[in-house]
């Protein structure tokens, strides 16, 4: 595969750019906007194999090794998956113009209150190629232009998976801009673009994330590190317990809804720690634990836990173990310790369930279910833009209303203040 070629135009004219196609989106009506989506799943479909060449090809010069490997790695499954996101998007209510609500004034004037489009959507991530066309689709459902800058190691992928959907007839010059991911320079250029950018949306681990907020000009909906929690409470079915843990941690480790540490109830700690060690283990898990997993687990390999590994996001085979005293010691250590994203209890008791899905203090709470399943497409949204960790202007997986703003439209017959 050739190496990528710089684009000729400058981050600033691309933005330029995307601002004048985000006016001309803004007038697409859902059919037309439906009609481009279905032609884009089309196009993934018909030029899969030199999707899968360009990554290939990345895969190959990333040097990235298992889960970080992983993220980044597309083949013929994902590819026809990506395609059928994009048609579950195309599927899905469209939020823009829906009237949120309406009222007469008591002079006569009608006031409606309806979603608009937010613009210019900028967003920053790394490896996974996958979000390239997710987010893609999802600003262009919503009327929304969209400036990506993805990583350097995911380069040749991002840039045909752009080349693929631009190509689409009908979709404006600049709807979808991606930006040189050679250079860092991109990152400050798109996080300063005050006035050509509406919203910023940093999806990579906690460093990018920190950056982002802490420097970006532009509003920032900030999607989380997920140092994600289970709780196993002493009433827990340790069947149920066992597939929750096993299924949350090793089924795709890489992902910001793995599990990275898991807390059992003293009175049932001797009983459980030793059996859910041993099969993490042998699922190639590495087992980190407090004093007393340690003690525990004589006998198996649990590294001592340190005080960093409590508000580390691994993203590897590995998980951190700790004994606590009760419901109340499980949510102090998680309001504590986690990245507020996604968390679960494992009970038969509803009482310590409810209290626990009132008290912790994340986007999602789980009972007797794994963290795996905060994603916009297992919430019914055909894909997610990220799943954001802040209250302010959404929480939690989100998609295609998040993605709209607010305009009041006022009728009058010729009414004037006095």
């Amino acid at each position: 595969m050739a190496t990528v070629v710089p684009d000729v135009l400058s981050s600033h004219e691309k933005m330029r750019r995307a601002r004048q196609a985000a006016f001309r989106l803004a007038a697409f009506t859902t059919a037309e906007k439906n009609t481009l989506l279905k032609a884009m799943a089309d196009a993934i479909e018909a030029n899969a194999a030199s999707i899968q060449a360009a990554n290939q090809a990345d895969v190959e010069s990333s040097g990235l090794t298992g889960a970080m490997r992983d993220r980044l790695m597309l083949n013929p499954s994902r590819i026809a998956a990506m395609a059928q996101g994009v048609r579950e998007v195309a599927a899905l209510p469209d939020p823009v113009n829906e009237v949120l609500a309406e009222w007469l004034h008591p002079n006569g004037m009608r006031i409606r209150k309806v979603r608009v489009p937010l613009g210019v959507i900028g967003i920053i991530y790394e490896s996974r190629p996958n979000v390239t066309v997710d987010t893609a689709v999802l600003a262009l459902k919503t009327g929304n232009a969209i400036v990506l800058r993805g990583g350097k190691e995911a380069a040749q992928s991002n840039q045909r998976l752009v080349e693929i959907l631009n190509a689409v007839p009908g979709v404006p010059c600049g709807a979808i801009e991606l930006l040189d991911s050679s250079t860092r320079q991109t990152v400050h250029e798109l996080i300063k673009a005050r006035g050509l950018v509406d919203v910023i949306i940093p999806r990579g681990g906690a460093g990018l994330i920190s950056f982002v907020v802490e420097n970006s000009a532009v509003p920032v909906i900030e999607t989380g590190a997920g140092n994600c929690h289970i709780f196993v409470d002493e009433s827990a079915n340790l069947d149920m317990a066992d597939r929750i843990v096993l299924n949350a941690k090793t089924q795709r480790p890489s992902v910001c809804n793995a599990a990275e540490k898991l807390l059992v109830h003293r009175a049932i700690a001797s009983q459980y720690i030793p059996r859910i060690v041993e099969k993490l283990l042998q699922a190639e898990v590495e087992v980190r634990g407090d004093a007393e997993t340690v003690r525990l687990s004589e006998g198996l390999a649990v590294v001592r836990a340190t005080e960093p590994d409590w508000g580390e996001e691994y993203l590897r085979l590995c998980i951190a173990v700790a004994v606590v005293d009760d419901v109340n010691a499980a949510i102090a250590h998680i309001n504590r310790y986690s990245t507020k994203h996604s968390d679960s209890i494992v009970t038969a008791d509803e009482a310590n369930a409810q209290r626990f899905q009132r008290e912790v203090d994340s986007a999602a709470v789980y009972w007797n279910a794994s963290t795996r399943f905060s994603d916009g497409a297992e919430f019914g949204f055909g894909a997610e833009m990220g799943i954001s960790t802040q209250k302010l202007h959404c929480r939690g997986p989100f998609a295609l209303p998040e993605l709209t703003s607010v305009k009041y439209q006022i009728t009058g017959s010729g009414q004037t203040r006095t």
